[in-house]
């Protein structure tokens, strides 16, 4: 007989879920490839779940409250949980972080300590919410802590956090899930918003903390050194705060398999975020096969050989590993091995870290 496992998928009821929204996906998606004793039962907001689940292999099941009131209620009470649940997941900082049986085991994903690297990046309100859930992720003895950085685990043990409470888990890439678009279209819509030939590609938001202004400043320079690099083209939605966006190409939000068409077809990709919890974006186009480029303060790529790492506060080193990773060779072996690379960061394997991690 399975056993109920509770996660928490209220991020995918977001208007933009982001990076947490993705691994809320590829966690339920993951384990749904494995032989394990667990039903995964979704918990979130009260209202439709169709469209915001999307087909996800899960059973839901509302807490009866709108999507505003789970933050503060969560701490409190633990909405829509079942009582059979064995394991109970928060995904995020949001919550839940009790329910279930007797003995059943509580966990919650630490996916950053943002707020306190880029406080400019975050309104005061939030910022009162995540030190909050801190404290209480620091007082809860019983609460284990999933993080994908070791770096993230050894600051979460300076702030109090028990290391034997820490389980290091790895994320993945769902290009499996939505096949690319054809090069047919995506070069249709790179044309419709006057861009042709090659292009150097960014994903993700557009926000402050994303250094966004110093990418363009560094890629006009590389540009006039190396035209291979085309034009520089921004994907994804607006994130918190105003960037200025200059001679860019902003495509805003694509779909999925768009954005994996984007991927392979880019000639580099270039992902120089202020800080970040992980960065999933870096991770998915390596396993295109595309050359990137990156802050050495990213934690997915930071040790990742293939990768050509930069100082995000410094334009004049953005600009030379635009410059330098254009001498990698772009197909062939060289794409192999890029793929190569991150071959072990998958879903499935992210879904066996976190049932090693409740066992």
């Amino acid at each position: 007989m399975k056993r109920t496992l509770t996660v928490s998928v209220d991020q995918l009821f977001r208007p933009h879920p982001g990076g947490i929204g993705t691994y809320v996906r590829g966690l339920v998606e993951g384990l749904a490839t494995l032989e394990t004793p667990f039903e995964v039962l979704g918990v979130g907001p009260r209202g439709s779940a169709s469209s915001a689940l999307g087909g996800l292999p899960l059973r839901y099941t509302s807490a009866g409250v709108p999507l505003a009131a789970l933050a503060p209620l969560w701490p409190l009470m633990p909405l829509g949980v079942a009582r059979e649940s064995v394991v109970v997941h928060a995904t995020s900082m949001t919550g839940p972080f009790a329910g279930g049986t007797s003995d059943a085991v509580h966990s919650v994903a630490m996916h950053d300590l943002l707020w306190r690297d880029q406080p400019e990046s975050a309104t005061r309100r939030g910022i009162r919410f995540h030190e909050a859930r801190l404290d209480l992720i620091r007082r809860r003895d019983d609460l284990r802590v999933f993080t994908t950085s070791p770096t993230l685990a050894d600051r979460l043990t300076d702030v109090g956090v028990d290391s034997s409470r820490i389980r290091f888990v790895r994320l993945g890439v769902d290009e499996h899930r939505d096949p690319p678009a054809s090069e047919e279209q995506v070069a249709a819509l790179l044309d419709a918003h006057g861009v042709t030939g090659s292009y150097t590609l960014y994903a993700g938001t557009r926000e402050p903390r994303k250094n966004i202004e110093r990418l363009i400043h560094a890629h006009r320079e590389a540009r006039q050194r190396r035209d291979e690099l085309g034009a520089l083209v921004l994907v994804g939605p607006e994130g918190w705060g105003s960037v200025a966006t200059h001679d860019a190409v902003v495509l805003g939000p694509v779909e999925r398999s768009m954005l994996w068409g984007l991927y392979r077809d880019a000639s580099v990709f270039a992902y120089v975020a202020l800080s970040e919890g992980w960065g999933l974006p870096p991770v998915e186009a390596l396993r295109m096969g595309t050359r990137v480029v990156a802050s050495s303060s990213v934690p997915s790529v930071a040790t990742n050989p293939e990768v050509v790492l930069v100082d995000p506060l410094d334009v004049a080193s953005i600009t030379s590993g635009l410059c330098e990773v254009v001498d990698q060779e772009r197909s062939g072996t060289g794409a192999r091995e890029r793929m190569r690379s991150v071959a072990d960061l998958t879903w499935r394997q992210s879904a066996l870290d976190h049932v090693a991690g409740w066992q």
